[in-house]
């Protein structure tokens, strides 16, 4: 396998990365302080200039407006986008838009594309996805008590979400809803477009995560579908091939999600030996990096940031070549490999900033308190592992 990118790609590396740290990571002290709402203005200004350096929606495909990049491509560009929590956002690859972008563009009809996906590759309009439930478990997907019942032409939902992530100010949401209950568990569920604007969506809160409850895009809302009536036609793909579509979008998401992560490590690697050469300790200045378990903890924070981000290319290089399918093992693998190194490396850098890591003068707060729920989201560590060991244990048989 070759990991090697073009000189293209990494004179677009080298913009995008001058691009954080000149445009955005400045902007991070106001992000901790406003609301996201209040900062779009600001955000929308930036997002003119990402337009004008021909940046914009970098993984979408390019007969939707897009970049059209690689997956390997992408996990890099995501990678130096994720070491602010805004950079994502700003070119226009962000979660949940990009996961329904792929499902639009593979399964949505034209009409459909016309109405949903040109919008929302634009920048013009957002959307959500709903399938988490509250009452229940994530961990499989195939139980859900959400229903869309056929009445005439239209479906009727009724169904309680929460995690809907973003929901605050979409225009759309995919729902996963039971529409064949009476068929095999894999193919009882389907996708349905849902405009928010249809009585019987009701956006009951924004769900307060370690004390933030966020707004607009950075938001996490608890839905109520009552009696929510939209046309048949809103199915993505055939019906009851819902769960089908949601692995053919994980499988890529895991990848944009944990390279994102490792552009976290790698600003907090970035924050703790900047802080531990900074930071005297003693009369005569001997500065905290003179202490080895520091050392140790910059060493290890090294050699596990290099296996997870070479795990993850390899995932990446896997799908590109050979489909999501060949390379399940691998996405298992850097799912839990890659969250729980992002963990131990945002730990390390707050510990080395004491009192100031609390504070949210750094960004290292923001990222402990939200991304503690990687190893939850997109199937909990414990859920992965187990898969997997079944997987490579038949092996053995």
């Amino acid at each position: 396998m070759d990991f090697t990118i073009s000189d293209k790609m990494k004179t677009i590396l080298e913009m995008v990365n001058e691009f954080v740290d000149r445009e955005l990571i400045p902007l991070e002290p106001e992000f901790a302080s406003l609301g996201f709402k209040e900062m779009l203005p600001l955000i929308r200004e930036k997002q003119k200039k990402v337009k004008q350096m021909e940046l914009w929606a970098p993984n979408f495909p390019k007969d939707c407006g897009g970049m059209g990049m690689s997956l390997v491509e992408h996990g890099l560009l995501s990678e130096a986008l994720g070491r602010t929590p805004l950079g994502h956002y700003v070119f226009w690859c962000q979660a949940p838009d990009a996961g329904n972008v792929e499902i639009l563009h593979l399964h949505g009809t034209e009409a459909q594309k016309e109405k949903y996906l040109k919008p929302l590759v634009a920048g013009d309009i957002r959307s959500c996805f709903s399938m988490t439930e509250v009452d229940m478990p994530g961990s499989n997907p195939v139980l859900l008590e959400t229903t869309a019942v056929k009445d005439g032409d239209e479906y009727v939902i009724n169904g309680h979400k929460w995690y809907t992530s973003s929901a605050d100010g979409a225009n759309f949401a995919i729902v996963m809803a039971v529409t064949n209950p009476e068929a095999p568990d894999y193919l009882q569920a389907s996708m349905i477009i849902v405009p928010t604007d249809t009585p019987g969506f009701n956006l009951v809160r924004n769900i307060p995560v370690m004390g933030h409850a966020g707004d607009d895009y950075f938001s996490h809302a608890e839905i109520l579908y009552q009696s929510c009536r939209v046309p048949q036609s809103n199915i993505l793909g055939p019906e009851g091939h819902g769960f089908v579509i949601a692995q053919e979008r994980l499988g890529p998401g895991r990848i944009h999600h944990c390279m994102r992560w490792l552009g976290i490590c790698q600003r907090s690697f970035e924050l703790m030996c900047r802080r531990a050469n900074s930071r005297k300790i003693t009369r005569d200045g001997k500065p905290l990096a003179s202490r080895q378990i520091i050392q140790a903890w910059v060493s290890e924070s090294a050699a596990e940031i290099q296996a997870a981000r070479l795990m993850t290319l390899h995932a990446a290089w896997r799908i590109d070549n050979e489909g999501a399918k060949s390379a399940r093992d691998e996405i298992s693998m850097i799912k839990f490999v890659v969250a729980n190194t992002m963990q131990r490396v945002v730990d390390r850098a707050l510990q080395v900033h004491g009192g100031l890591g609390m504070t949210d003068d750094t960004i290292l707060a923001f990222f402990f308190r939200h991304e503690r729920a990687a190893r939850i989201y997109d199937g909990a560590d414990e859920v992965h592992k187990v898969s997997l060991a079944r997987r490579i244990l038949r092996n053995y048989l």
